[in-house]
């Protein structure tokens, strides 16, 4: 069984739809460990109730970003974690946790990359005026938003709508997508080749990593 760590700095709801898919048996892995800069994150309350060890970390009480990207990789080894998940966790990555766990650390982001990379992606996309934006599952790498891409799921943007009423509608296709990311990493269907994911399986599997318009 795959072993993985969290890590996160707000209210979890990612957080909360990998729970679920493990605890209702879509998903075979563990989450070991639930890592947050943040001591108010409600994502501790979460892992609280689900039995879950968490720890918070705080870049402050480290040197720099390095020692406090050390003391995260040492804790998520510690605990023999094999993948890393970025659920809403509102930093860059260093480098010396992206060197521990290489092509191990995948995040969500509320944007069609490589469009609107960084904060507030769907203000982006509603202020840009596009017709389609959507959620993407990537690798992590040393960039921002920039790691090779997994899959992506597509949302309408309605004439009418604000950060906050997009934001809604991409965050069900994020639950949705995030644990079936999981799901394809712990099965070992993904394979890297420089900048393309492919995704080893029967062709209806992959027409899984298009969700439809909800």
């Amino acid at each position: 069984m795959l072993n993985i760590g969290v890590l996160a700095s707000g209210r979890g709801s990612n957080f909360q739809a990998i729970i679920d898919s493990i605890e209702g048996g879509y998903l075979k892995v563990k989450i070991v460990l639930l890592i947050t800069d943040n001591p108010n994150a409600y994502a501790i309350e979460r892992a609280k109730k689900h039995g879950i060890a968490h720890l918070i970390i705080k870049p402050k009480d480290f040197s720099d970003k390095d020692a406090y990207y050390s003391h995260i990789a040492k804790e998520l080894k510690a605990k023999d974690a094999r993948l890393v998940v970025l659920a809403g966790f509102m930093r860059v990555v260093g480098k010396k946790l992206i060197q521990e766990f290489q092509d191990k650390i995948i995040n969500i982001h509320p944007a069609l990359l490589p469009s609107f990379p960084g904060l507030h992606g769907q203000k982006q996309a509603v202020d840009y005026g596009v017709k389609m934006s959507g959620c993407t599952v990537h690798f992590v790498d040393e960039g921002v938003d920039t790691g090779p891409i997994i899959i992506q799921a597509a949302v309408p943007v309605y004439h009418d709508d604000t950060e906050e009423s997009l934001s809604e509608r991409i965050l069900k296709q994020e639950h949705k997508i995030f644990p079936y990311a999981i799901k394809l990493f712990a099965e070992g269907r993904i394979k890297v080749e420089g900048r393309k994911v492919i995704i080893e399986g029967s062709r209806e599997d992959n027409i899984l990593t298009n969700p439809p318009l909800i």
